[in-house]
Formats: C-alpha cells, structure tokens, sequence
C-alpha cells in the first residue's frame, strides 16, 4: 500500500515534484525527510529520497566546480548514442569489463588487475556484420563505491541494453544481485517487471488513467485521489500490465525504466569456472528469470567474443533493410528498424515526403511472397529485406 504519509510531509514532496532548481529540490527533499513517519508502509519513499538527495548534493557540486574550472572542462557523463545501438557495459570491480569492451571494440580502455581502474566511462564500436553497435565501459557498480551508481545507472537509463559482466573467479550470483539491485535503486531495471508505471504532468483537464493490464490493490479512482494528494491534479498515468498503488506512487517521484539484459559470465578459462558459471545458470533458471540472457566468455582466451554481436543484435529486436532506386542497386549500409516495422516506416526514415506521398513498395527478401512483391504501407519488413519506394512526384 502507499505510503499513507501525512499532509506535512505530502506537501513537502509536492514541493520537490515543482521545483525546478537543483537547490530548490534540496531544500525540499531535505524538509521532507526532517518531518517523514518512520514507520515501515513509508520505507521505500525515505529510502528513495535519500538516494535521490545525495544525488543531488552530487550533481550540485558537479555544476559548482564545472563553474570553478578554466574552461568549463569535465568528464564526460553522457554520451550520443551511435550507431545501430548503444549498449552499456557495467559490473562489480575486477570483473573484466574493460578488457572485454578492449577486445569486443578495439577501444583504449584502461586494464589493470586492481579495482577501480576505470573511474570515467568509455565508448567504443563493436561490429556485427555489415552495423556497429556502441558499447560503453563504465566505472564499477558496487555499495564500496556509491559516488559512481548514480552516473552509470544515468547511462544505462539512456541506452538500448545492458550488458553485465560478472566474474566466475568469485560468487557470480552474489555479484549479479549486486548489480541488479544498485540499478533498481536508481531507476533502472534489468528483470523485465510485471508491470510499469509512467506518470506525465500535464494535459488539458484532469486526470487520465491509461489502463493496459490491472491494478492489484485498488481502482482508477484511487489513482485519481493518491494523485489529488500530491497536488497532481492534471496528469496521464499509462499503466501496463500489474502493478499496486506503492508503484503509481514512486512513479509519481522517479520513473522506472527496464533495459533489454545480457549477463557475461567472464573468466570461464580459470579453473573452477564451470561449477561457478552453474551456479548463475541455475540460479537464472530456478527463477524463471528468461528476460535476462547468459553467456559465458573468456576476455583473456576470446571464448564466445565472436557470439556477443549476435546477441545484442537479438536482444535489442532490430532488422537491418536495404533500400534501393527503381533500377539500382540496393544500398550497401542498411536502416535499422525496430522489429515490426512496417515499409511505411521505412518510407518515414528516408524522408518525411516519401512517406505522405507514398504509392506503394516493392520487396525483395524473407517478407516477400516473391522477388518484388508489390506491398501496401502496412507490410511489416523482415530483416535482410530490400525496399524499394514509390512515391507520387
């Protein structure tokens, strides 16, 4: 059930929900944990705003000494996505992740045998096939460490997937679970939930419930009134599959995203290995858990590296389609679509014009009946397929 706070506090996260500086929030945040119950129905709230102050605190001091250096320098936290995807790598210190992105993409990332070699986050390229896939090496994720979750759980709430290296010298379910959690504490999930929760502010009038699953443990109205209690009176909830009132109420502060997962299970050459990379196995397995995939690698020896292109082509649900001219050659470099995309889509990315002037398409490939199938806007392209665009002039 929510938090069933009292009006003081409410009001005082009501005031966080519009503040608009970095101090505002503060302030805000600080009030609200000097008047919040500490009784058990408000743990996960205090847990979160704690999190979330001491990120704030971080991000403050990040624009104060911004603002102090010559030049307004600093590391990089945010990187534009390239390529057919971007992809990042995270897990615990000595994991091997920096040498796995250096062999995968060829990038200089820094390989040392002792902790926290890595403390700035590093891109590179990873080919597979004729696309390349961004991956990103990051500081390591574990509580010894909390100055770097907040940053690499920001990169991984803006990538496409994510990629855990786990070490099978050590405990590899002890270190996934590490992982895992510091992710879902800062908003970022690599379980697929039972359900989701978005919360936009805003809207014409009112509150709009967009129910696409079920509410365990109440209605739509009580939506509306847990909302009317924050002072959110204008806003569109979309809900998807199961959730309970505790998850509409932490949407209401911090949005939840799930990221696409593959777990590396490095160091599988050692001796030992294989009991260790069971154990995660069954582990996976006992759970059900069929949202997160395995594979065990070898970041020294390369065992399975040429595997890795594959799976995060599959786990990120793309096609490859290869456009052509009436009477030309198709492309060499292909669009990537989301899977289920449809020749309209297609038409879409090219130019806005091809697709309000659209007449129809012509298909070679896996979506067509025959080489040059003459489709409609609605066929859904497979990956391999070659479209060709007709358009009224």
């Amino acid at each position: 059930m929510p938090a069933n706070l009292p009006p003081e506090a409410k009001a005082k996260l009501a005031r966080y929900s519009e503040a608009r500086s970095i101090e505002e929030k503060i302030r805000a945040l600080e009030e609200f944990l000097s008047v919040a119950p500490k009784h058990k129905g408000a743990e996960n709230l205090l847990l979160w705003a704690r999190r979330r102050l001491a990120e704030l605190r971080e991000e403050l001091e990040a624009e104060r000494r911004k603002r102090r250096s010559v030049g307004g320098g600093g590391p990089r936290i945010f990187f534009e996505k390239e390529g057919a995807g971007q992809v990042v790598v995270v897990g615990p210190p000595n994991a091997g992740k920096s040498l796995l992105v250096h062999r995968l993409t060829g990038a200089r990332t820094r390989v040392a045998d002792y902790p926290f070699s890595t403390t700035q986050p590093q891109p590179g390229m990873l080919r597979y096939q004729d696309i390349y896939f961004q991956l990103i090496d990051t500081p390591p994720l574990t509580r010894e460490a909390p100055q770097y979750a907040s940053r690499v759980a920001g990169l991984a709430r803006n990538a496409d997937a994510v990629i855990v290296v786990v070490s099978l010298e050590d405990d590899p379910v002890r270190q996934y679970e590490e992982v895992r959690d510091l992710l879902a504490e800062h908003g970022v999930l690599i379980e697929r939930p039972r359900g989701t929760v978005r919360v936009e502010r805003g809207g014409a009038t009112g509150v709009e419930v967009v129910l696409r699953g079920r509410i365990l443990d109440g209605t739509v109205s009580d939506v509306e009134r847990l909302l009317a209690s924050y002072r959110i009176y204008r806003a569109r909830v979309l809900i998807e599959g199961e959730v309970t009132l505790d998850d509409v109420e932490m949407a209401i502060f911090r949005s939840t995203v799930w990221r696409p997962t593959i777990v590396l299970a490095n160091k599988v050459d050692l001796p030992g290995a294989r009991d260790a990379y069971r154990r995660i196995y069954d582990y996976l397995a006992a759970r059900r858990e069929k949202s997160v995939w395995l594979l065990p690698v070898s970041a020294r020896t390369g065992l399975n590296l040429d595997r890795v292109g594959e799976l995060v082509f599959r786990r990120l649900n793309i096609v490859r389609v290869y456009t052509k001219q009436p009477n030309g050659e198709p492309s060499r470099t292909p669009l990537v679509l989301p899977r289920g995309s449809t020749v309209l889509d297609v038409a879409r990315r090219i130019h806005s014009d091809l697709a309000e002037y659209f007449l129809y398409a012509r298909v070679w490939g896996p979506s067509a009946k025959y080489p040059g199938e003459k489709v409609g806007p609605d066929h859904v392209v497979e990956d391999g397929d070659v479209v060709e665009i007709h358009a009224r002039r």
